[in-house]
């Protein structure tokens, strides 16, 4: 297993509703064996870059481990945060 970080990108206006917030809760407990590191929600962030005007920032992260990228898309598909626009980042880290 190795693993893949899942970065989250909402709208900063963003105000969830008590549901939303549950659909978080239940999803992290649906994907938490997998779960290394369970990250941070983000508040303010700026945007550095070819399109720091972006409309949605990073809101948040987590660590899970997988099999594979694809395994680990499959972990992410399910964000609650995709059903309201946000938007959800898979990435391996590179060892050097």
């Amino acid at each position: 297993m190795s693993t893949y970080i899942l970065t989250f990108r909402n709208d900063p206006t963003r105000q969830p509703t008590a549901e939303q917030e549950q659909a978080w809760v239940s999803w992290f407990g649906e994907i938490g064996e997998h779960i290394t590191d369970s990250g941070s929600r983000v508040g303010r962030a700026v945007m550095l870059g070819d399109d720091p005007a972006s409309p949605d920032q990073l809101s948040g992260y987590v660590a899970v481990s997988a099999d594979d990228l694809d395994s680990a898309v499959k972990l992410a598909s399910g964000c609650p945060g995709l059903t309201y626009g946000g938007r959800v980042e898979v990435g391996e880290p590179v060892v050097m």
